[in-house]
């Protein structure tokens, strides 16, 4: 997990989220999630699991943020310094302890679970104001 305490005007600043990022231009939700992975963490991970897709509506700056929610087990390398934060393994137990976006509470405990997910969550303020999520 990433601790977001070192980006300047970070949406996200002081809260923990999963790695991740923006496409580059042809890539497919695994290559971009094997690059984010290996920039923001120095790991390279194999065979990424597509667990989820997580929509945003209206998030930052008015724009819909759409989220691939991978998991992945193996992996070779070590972690690096993170330019965006404090980067540390955490159990799975003590995940929803972090100091989290309310979403994340929601979802997170289906990466357990067999089968896949999708969900809808609306911020306003910085707080969540409703949700959805279907299971598969």
């Amino acid at each position: 997990m990433l601790h977001r305490v070192k980006k300047q005007d970070d949406v996200h600043e002081g809260k923990w989220n999963g790695l991740g990022g923006k496409f580059e231009q042809g890539e497919s939700p695994e290559d971009c999630v094997k690059r984010e992975i290996l920039e923001e963490a120095g790991l390279k991970i194999k065979n990424p699991l597509l667990k989820g897709v997580l929509t945003f509506p209206d998030f930052a700056g008015k724009e819909d943020w759409y989220v691939f929610v991978f998991t992945a087990s193996r992996f070779t390398g070590r972690l690096i310094d993170s330019d965006e934060g404090d980067l540390a393994w955490i159990k799975d137990r003590d995940l929803l302890k972090l100091n989290l976006w309310e979403g994340d509470k929601v979802f997170l405990p289906l990466l357990r679970r067999r089968g896949h997910f999708s969900g809808k969550f609306r911020y306003k303020k910085g707080r969540l104001a409703e949700y959805s999520v279907e299971k598969y």
